[in-house]
């Protein structure tokens, strides 16, 4: 007895111990990770330095700054495109700045994120006679494109150009489901709404078929357009490229075609900057990164005044709860706290969001109609998508722009229910019997399928739903609910149909929305941009994130390359979906 009374004591002690190592370790671990995040934020802009934008990793509205697990992983937490085009635009006035280096590395980013990119850069050489070089082992297609508007692109020699045209993946999981015994029960409104189609059918319906083609072609006549416009060429000779797999083709038979200035190696590139910089040829470049350029640099908008222009940042799935993407009561509590701030005199909400949630979409949009009525500008600026959901909560504003290639509109509802029966008496050989006080009593229950009247009264509160949404969208652009409902059916368009059906005003980027706020109210002399949320996490915060052992799940599965990685991040996302949904898939654009 008294054996196993010190072995049982020995354990707790030994446990502490190993507790307390661990904590010590964490923190260690913590202290690191914050110091490492401080040092990237401090930079000197010395004399002849080079603005150096890599196209590598994530590119996101704004980065998750001081993220344990994307420090402890290395993964980094993204880049951010907000801190890309501020500090190009800066850099342009900047005498410390003698031009801008782009090494291409395979970014992960929306086609309208690039033309923003590429918008700043056309500034960048517009308002400064500076150069811009850009450099890549081999060009993605997307790399290339925002590449193309450099002075000089240069290839590795063993390298190549990926120019192939636009194409659309929609992956489908009925067949998946039917082998598990699962069944989707979906109810929705619109012909268009294709968000459901996954999970009902086993390949593209033709209605959806349609809205792609429409939109795809669409966007890859601007992006054909850009490469053209900056390389000096027709579009069909970009389409000619594409169509012959230019980057099968050996790279020195680039230059004549005007697909790239020179083919040369890594070395004589920096060989080549360093004379452009004056940089003596044993010394480094002083290169500087747009996360470090924006928090040493003097960049527009930041000299203080009482002239303030509020930007809040809604990106990702909107939910009713959870820590990542547009969380409906969170995103309410910062739109009521700028209510009730007088520290700020507009608001503009850059939407990046293909939607969720449609009640979280209803209580974001009515707060939103309480900032309106305080009397002060509200403005919306779309950046890849802003759709279904990311459309609800954008169409209140007074003003919407949107780039030609955003994908928009999905104006529509649906609800999806599975049903497990055949999972558990089919596959599992598990039967059940439900003992209830009312015939509704066990309503969507996922292991029995809908009868007859629960599925028309679901059907109900979707059409409810929709026309709830519609109106929404007729009253914020003082359109005829019918005109709206002739270009909803849960329809994607593309920016540039969107603002000649009337779902946008305006064609233009968050620079062009925070100048018109400012030119709007009068604001003549300096002015602040404040962004919102918070960027940063406190100690406990980032402690939470470790002990969220779903988090951690999710944070593994949003870094994974494995392709069976899409098909678990989609179960995870669909496990979590509020009955009632107002989105659209994002389907994969290669």
């Amino acid at each position: 007895m008294l054996k196993q009374f010190f072995i049982t004591l020995l354990a707790a002690i030994t446990g502490v111990w190993i507790s307390v190592g661990l904590f010590f370790l964490l923190g260690l671990v913590f202290i690191g990770a914050i110091a490492a995040s401080q040092d990237t934020q401090t930079a000197k802009i010395d004399r002849h330095s080079v603005l150096y934008v890599k196209l590598a990793g994530e590119i996101v509205e704004r980065r998750n700054i001081n993220s344990i697990l994307a420090e402890i992983s290395g993964e980094g937490s993204g880049q951010s495109l907000y801190e890309i085009v501020s500090s190009i635009r800066a850099a342009a006035t900047n005498k410390d700045i003698d031009g801008i280096f782009i090494e291409a590395e395979g970014a992960l980013a929306g086609t309208a994120s690039r033309l923003e990119i590429i918008q700043a850069l056309k500034y960048f050489k517009e308002t400064s006679e500076k150069w811009i070089v850009a450099y890549g082992d081999s060009y993605t297609q997307g790399d290339y494109f925002l590449s193309s508007v450099a002075d000089s692109i240069i290839v590795n020699p063993m390298g190549g150009v990926d120019i192939h045209g636009l194409a659309s993946t929609t992956y489908f999981y009925k067949g998946l489901l039917d082998k598990l015994g699962v069944k989707m029960q979906i109810l929705k409104v619109g012909t268009y709404k294709s968000a459901v189609e996954p999970f009902m059918l086993t390949e593209i319906s033709e209605a959806n078929r349609e809205q792609q083609q429409l939109f795809l072609g669409q966007i890859w006549n601007d992006v054909t357009g850009v490469i053209a416009d900056s390389r000096g060429v027709d579009r069909a000779d970009v389409n000619n490229w594409a169509d012959n797999l230019v980057m099968t083709d050996d790279a020195k038979t680039y230059i004549p075609k005007h697909i790239v200035s020179s083919v040369d190696y890594r070395h004589a590139v920096i060989t080549l900057l360093k004379q452009l910089t004056d940089t003596d040829e044993d010394d480094d470049i002083n290169f500087v990164t747009p996360d470090k350029y924006v928090a040493s640099a003097k960049i527009p908008h930041t000299d203080k005044t009482s002239n303030n222009i509020a930007v809040l940042f809604a990106e990702g799935e909107i939910a009713d709860a959870g820590r990542e993407g547009i969380i409906g009561p969170k995103m309410v509590a910062q739109i009521e706290k700028l209510i009730d701030s007088d520290s700020n005199d507009g608001l503009i909400m850059r939407v990046n969001s293909p939607g969720g949630s449609a009640f979280a979409s209803e209580q974001i949009w009515e707060a939103l109609q309480r900032y309106k009525a305080t009397g002060r500008p509200f403005y919306v600026s779309m950046g890849d998508y802003a759709a279904s959901g990311g459309y609800y909560i954008s169409c209140g504003a007074d003003r919407i722009y949107a780039q030609p290639v955003t994908l928009t509109g999905s104006i529509g509802i649906f609800g999806m229910i599975p049903c497990i029966e055949g999972l558990l008496e089919d596959k599992l050989a598990v039967t059940q019997s439900v003992v209830a006080t009312n015939k509704n009593a066990n309503f969507v229950s996922i292991t029995q399928p809908l009868n007859e009247q629960q599925t028309a009264m679901m059907q109900k509160m979707i059409n409810r739903g929709y026309e709830v949404f519609t109106s929404r969208c007729a009253q914020g652009r003082n359109m005829p609910i019918d005109s709206i409902k002739a270009i909803a059916e849960g329809r994607v368009w593309d920016g540039r149909t969107a603002m000649r059906l009337g779902l946008v005003d305006r064609m233009g980027n968050l620079e062009d929305a925070i100048a018109d706020m400012a030119q709007e109210l009068d604001f003549t002399s300096k002015y602040t941009v404040t962004t919102y949320p918070k960027q940063k996490l406190d100690f406990w915060e980032q402690l939470e994130e470790l002990q969220d052992a779903g988090f951690i799940r999710q944070y593994i599965l949003k870094t994974s390359n494995d392709p069976a990685a899409e098909v678990l991040r989609t179960a995870e996302k669909v496990k979590d979906w509020s009955p009632i949904q107002a989105r659209m898939i994002e389907t994969v654009i290669n």
